[in-house]
């Protein structure tokens, strides 16, 4: 008879390394020194004006590819933290949705320039003789690059969850809350990985702007990747814009080896579909910390702890089971709130036209209104190009999920380029061939969002089920019939995600591609990006109010009259069950 071992001998032997803990605790370990050790660096004594110490010298770079990394990890855990409390709330309340989703298109229209004007000096405030609070001020520069991207993509996932899972959870009397976590985030974990790789991406697209900071007309440039390029324009030094590149495409390789390609190969197992695919992305990592019996063990903790939790919640009473918006705001007091919040915006409208009419005059208010409008068609006109390039693409390498585990971090660095460094082979060519800068310079604001197309179509495509692949096929269908009937419906939602962020990324993209500089060379289009970086560079207040409220005008109006229509129609009849 085998003899009762105690449950503490039980878990003790499970516990015990193996050869694969061996090899995975090196590379767990040494993440965290070097993590811990770059934090370190951010808190340390500093004075307002003085300047930090900053060299081409590309023996910095690794060092500063650190402080740069160290900021997008930061930023991702608060976007993603945000992401999961503001898409929720959205999904799930009606009555908050009216004001949070076009909360959140304002929060889109924003440029980073406008948060950083606003927000760097409360950061200061917080920590003051600490380089602490302009790391801060960094950090939420980089987060508002990031977090838009990732509640549109979770909050429409949230609602198009396939109606028979719906149905199945009910007929299983699932309460509210265990079918967020048991059903509607995990439906929603590919599409919120691909949008996370997008979201660093991005981040890394604007690291030159959240890496130096203007404070009372002065500039802080922090230690890391952004600011190394910013001098290198400056001095229009092109070895370090090379070495920039290669500690660029390192992050990158970096991010999908150890964080990114883990993330990916473990949602698979979160792909709605009923039969599983022959072909499923893999990762080292992964399979290092699978093999291992203590990372095994270890990574079962938070699990059980959640469980308990789960199983120690109330289960809510009868009287309670009315739909969230009734008891968490009545309709009367919906209508209330709905008035306020137009005789709040009204109100605003009114003080800002005031108070830039009375600093500026009408005259220069409908110049911006025309400028915001040719940078409009800019960006309608390269929207619709990118998507007829890049929607082809994303479904050919979506449908072979081993392609795309080969091209991931090829996507993700072209994602990541910096399209700062595309300024001095763009603003030589323009000079040298005497070309139109109005046209030539319009690529470069796409140059950097026409990811976020990409990377949601793969994401969308590669959640198509494989049964309804193989009926369609069986069905007969292809060519163009097939794109039209299977494919483009499937993944329209994913689409769109990308294409509200791409176009909101886009006017962002317009402050730096229309007013582009080399050294002393100084290349401007007509738009409303040019606009507000002129007006950013001469620390002119009034200017900078009047192009912020003028664009998030524009981006606010494409989003409700364009977005939100195609989006409502996505989630009604183009839901895939």
């Amino acid at each position: 008879m085998r003899p009762f071992l105690p449950p503490t001998i039980a878990v003790s032997q499970d516990l015990r390394p193996n050869l694969w803990d061996a090899a995975l605790l090196p590379i767990v370990f040494g993440i965290l020194a070097l993590m811990a050790w770059g934090a370190l660096q951010m808190d340390a004594p500093y004075d307002v004006g003085t300047p930090l110490p900053l060299s081409l010298d590309p023996a910095n770079l690794p060092y500063y590819l650190l402080r740069s990394a160290l900021r997008m990890l930061a930023a991702l855990g608060l976007s993603l933290g945000f992401t999961l409390v503001y898409a929720l709330l959205a999904a799930k309340v009606p009555a908050l949705e009216r004001v949070l989703i076009p909360l959140l298109d304002i929060l889109q229209s924003i440029p980073i320039l406008g948060f950083l004007s606003i927000t760097v000096a409360g950061f200061i405030a917080l920590f003051p003789g600490n380089l602490l609070g302009v790391e801060c001020a960094a950090i939420f520069a980089i987060f508002t690059s990031q977090a838009w991207n990732m509640t549109t993509s979770l909050y429409q996932s949230l609602r198009t969850v396939p109606t028979d899972l719906i149905e199945a959870s009910a007929m299983f009397h699932l309460s509210p809350w265990r079918r967020f976590w048991r059903l509607e985030l995990p439906f929603a974990v590919p599409g919120l990985v691909w949008n996370m790789m997008m979201s660093v991406s991005g981040g890394w697209f604007f690291v030159v702007a959240s890496e130096a900071i203007t404070v009372s007309g002065q500039t802080i440039m922090l230690p890391g990747v952004g600011s190394y390029i910013a001098l290198a324009i400056q001095e229009r030094d092109l070895a370090a814009i090379g070495y920039a590149i290669l500690a660029v495409l390192a992050a990158i390789l970096a991010y999908d080896q150890l964080f990114f390609r883990p993330l990916v190969a473990w949602a698979e197992k979160f792909k709605f579909e009923q039969n599983a695919g022959e072909e499923a992305p893999e990762s080292w990592l992964l399979t290092l910390m699978q093999r291992a019996r203590f990372f095994r063990a270890a990574a079962r903790l938070p699990e059980g702890m959640w469980r308990g939790v789960l199983n120690a919640m109330p289960r809510r009473p009868q009287r309670l089971r009315a739909s969230a918006s009734e008891w968490l705001l009545p309709r009367w007091l919906d209508a209330v709130w709905n008035g306020v919040l137009v005789a709040m915006l009204l109100g605003a409208v009114g003080w800002v036209s005031i108070f830039v009419h009375s600093a500026l005059g009408w005259a220069e208010i409908f110049d911006v209104l025309w400028r915001g409008a040719v940078t409009a068609t800019r960006i309608v006109v390269l929207i619709a190009l990118a998507s007829l390039v890049w929607v082809p693409v994303g479904v050919w390498i979506g449908l072979r999920p081993r392609m795309a585990g080969r091209l991931q971090a090829v996507a993700q660095f072209l994602a990541a380029f910096p399209t700062n460094l595309v300024f001095p082979v763009v603003v030589m060519l323009i000079v040298h061939f005497q070309l139109n800068v109005e046209v030539w310079t319009s690529p470069l604001m796409v140059l950097g969002t026409q990811w976020y197309i990409l990377f949601n179509v793969i994401s969308g495509a590669s959640s198509l089920p494989s049964d309804l692949r193989d009926a369609a096929g069986n069905l007969g269908l292809k060519g163009w019939l097939r794109w039209k009937r299977f494919i483009l419906p499937g993944i329209f939602p994913a689409y769109l995600t990308g294409a509200i962020t791409a176009s909101c990324g886009s006017w962002n993209a317009s402050i730096v591609a229309e007013l582009v500089t080399w050294g002393d060379t100084r290349l401007e289009a007509t738009g409303l990006g040019s606009y507000i970086a002129a007006a950013t560079s001469d620390g002119d207040f009034p200017r900078i109010a009047l192009g912020i409220a003028v664009m998030c005008v524009y981006v606010m109006s494409f989003n409700h009259f364009v977005w939100r229509r195609l989006f409502n129609l996505a989630a009604e009849r183009l839901r895939i069950g």
